[in-house]
């Protein structure tokens, strides 16, 4: 099968041809509408394949996620646009005598609104072009390794800036400074040098208070994400298959004994899960929405009855029974770390 094909959403080709019907005296070209739609779905791949050859693989699953969506919301909107365009005919059509104004008025109302969603859709193309050039999202799988990398860098940057300043104060000169380079000295006169600067520090205290407050940002993302990691998500069998709660690659994934019929890959879809082959499963960020949208979904219902987020609920409270049940007992002087047996201390 041609892989463009799965790309594709279907079009309402009765719905194009009534709005076309009923807005021109020229006959329909059956099935130009879809043509139409699959060259704007095909524009929008080549450009994904392009943003793919640009940024580091990671990025390419999210891309194709932006795609997909592309080319759901588009089929959406087209279908959309031809039932309003079905509902009123035009004037050149009906003629002026008895004609419904007032449907007119509303029919084009809606076409406004469906023109602004248009908007939105193309924006998605956009999305498709910054993805990978920007900052660390916390989709990425990579995010914290990369936030990491990120502090490290700016902390390193800090020390920097402070024993270059360190180094001024003592000898009122850069020349000799170990830690700059040569074209770092020459930049770094030519900025004390300017007339607008009133700090004669080499690194101004802004430059030193702006690069501490992303430090501090950095370090409260890690945090948040440290603590979602330690939330504990968790999956569950169903009839059919698997969920499970890839805390690796911060993902929910969907696992199917069999390939699902296309009703419930609609359905996994349209609730946000998306085909990933390289793992053979339908998967999401990993994060409460995933669980809400798994709860959606009567297909994978968990073989116990619950909703998946009871699930959550009763493993969580699980777990911190288990916790507590393994803390030692403390007397009067601190736990008691050690047993007797036979007279003999046991450690």
């Amino acid at each position: 099968m041609d892989k463009r094909k799965e790309m594709y959403y279907p079009i309402n080709e009765d719905a194009a041809k009534r709005a076309k019907e009923m807005n021109s005296f020229y006959d329909y070209a059956p099935g130009s509408a879809t043509e139409e739609y699959r060259r704007c779905v095909d524009e929008a791949a080549a450009l994904a394949e392009h943003q793919k050859t640009r940024v580091d693989p990671m990025y390419h699953e999210k891309i194709d996620r932006l795609l997909d969506t592309y080319a759901r919301k588009l089929a959406a909107n087209m279908n959309e646009g031809f039932a309003i365009d079905a509902r009123v005919p035009s004037i050149l059509i009906t003629g002026g005598s008895n004609f419904p104004v007032r449907k007119k008025e509303k029919q084009n109302a809606a076409r406004d609104r469906n023109m602004a969603e248009w908007r939105q859709v193309q924006g998605l193309l956009d999305k498709i072009r910054s993805t990978g050039m920007g900052g660390i999202s916390a989709d990425d799988s990579q995010a914290v390794a990369k936030l990491e990398s990120k502090l490290a860098s700016l902390e390193s940057a800090q020390e920097k800036m402070k024993a270059v300043n360190a180094y001024y104060r003592k000898h009122k000169t850069l020349d000799g400074c170990p830690d700059i380079s040569e074209d770092v000295l020459i930049k770094l006169k030519s900025g004390m040098e300017s007339s607008w600067r009133t700090d004669e520090k080499p690194y101004p205290s802004w430059a030193l208070s702006n690069n501490n407050a992303e430090i501090r940002r950095v370090k409260e993302r890690l945090t948040s994400l440290a603590r979602q990691k330690e939330i504990g998500y968790t999956g569950w069998d169903f009839d059919g298959g698997r969920v499970e709660a890839n805390k690796e690659d911060n993902r929910l994934q969907i696992i199917f004994d069999d390939k699902p019929d296309e009703e419930t890959r609609a359905a996994l879809k349209s609730n946000g899960f998306r085909w990933a082959p390289s793992v053979g499963a339908w998967q999401r960020q990993l994060n409460d929405n995933a669980i809400y949208a798994a709860g959606r979904l009567d297909c994978i219902r968990p073989l116990t009855g619950e909703s998946p987020s009871e699930v959550q609920k009763r493993v969580r409270l699980e777990r911190q029974t288990d916790a507590i049940a393994d803390e030692p007992v403390s007397g009067p002087e601190g736990p008691d770390e050690t047993k007797q047996d036979g007279g003999m201390q046991m450690y």
